[in-house]
């Protein structure tokens, strides 16, 4: 059997753990399910303006659903790789892990519930949007998917140099950008439904483009998509919590 190799170094560790991360994200239906909802849930804090403790409280109760998946497939892989058989023991080990992801993903859901009911409980005014400062929004926030985008691309490209498994790019930044100019329109109407309709229609056009044409795949399209409206979301929220 061909030994497992050793970090031998503190890059060589980080590669292994992204590595690690992308496998579990590629392999496991649940693992994407949870990421997308992650983000709608940080998104939806952002764009309600929660202040940095409850942010932060948001933050570690997604992450602990995350690090609960990763845990339990690698359980999974473990019992899976000692046995192929049925075992009491094998089927026990596995249970107790999914065990582990809903007792975080309850968890998390309630304070996620109780957060939200707060802030919509005690609040009487209606969430607006600055229009002043929705035309700096869109500048900015091309700018800033566009170097996370390359960013991560330039990563991707240097794993998979190394033999990582990742090949290609896992961003589609053509969906990055038409939801921020999506975004960015929505707001400036005010977030006015048949706009927001209309815009939301275009950038989907814009993603199903990328699909069909096999430039990118409906992963690596959610994924830009989800960059940029949360790209957006963030910037605005620094933008007018600044003012």
């Amino acid at each position: 059997m061909r030994p497992v190799p050793r970090p031998k170094n503190h890059i060589d560790s980080f590669r292994y753990a992204v590595e690690g991360i992308a496998h579990v994200f590629r392999t496991q239906r649940h693992m994407r399910f949870h990421f997308i909802i992650v983000v709608l849930v940080l998104t939806l804090g952002l764009l309600c303006r929660f202040d940095a403790m409850q942010m932060a409280m948001l933050g570690l109760v997604c992450a602990s659903v995350i690090v609960s998946e990763m845990l339990n497939t690698a359980v999974e892989t473990v019992v899976d790789m000692i046995t192929q058989s049925y075992h009491p023991l094998a089927k026990l080990a596995k249970d107790i892990a999914a065990g582990a992801v809903l007792v975080s993903a309850i968890g998390a859901a309630s304070v996620g519930a109780l957060l939200f009911v707060a802030r919509f409980a005690g609040s009487q005014e209606k969430i607006t949007l600055h229009y002043s400062s929705t035309h700096e929004l869109l500048p900015v926030a091309l700018i800033v998917v566009i170097v996370l985008v390359l960013v991560i691309s330039v990563i991707v490209k240097v794993l998979g140099e190394r033999g990582t498994m990742l090949q290609g790019g896992i961003i589609s930044g053509h969906a990055a950008v038409a939801f921020v100019i999506a975004m960015c329109v929505a707001m400036r109407a005010g977030m006015e439904p048949f706009t927001l309709l209309l815009v939301l229609i275009l950038a989907l056009l814009v993603a199903q483009a990328r699909v069909e044409g096999k430039i990118h795949s409906l992963q690596e399209v959610i994924i830009g998509g989800l960059l940029g409206i949360c790209v957006t979301a963030g910037v605005y929220f620094f933008q007018v919590g600044g003012r």
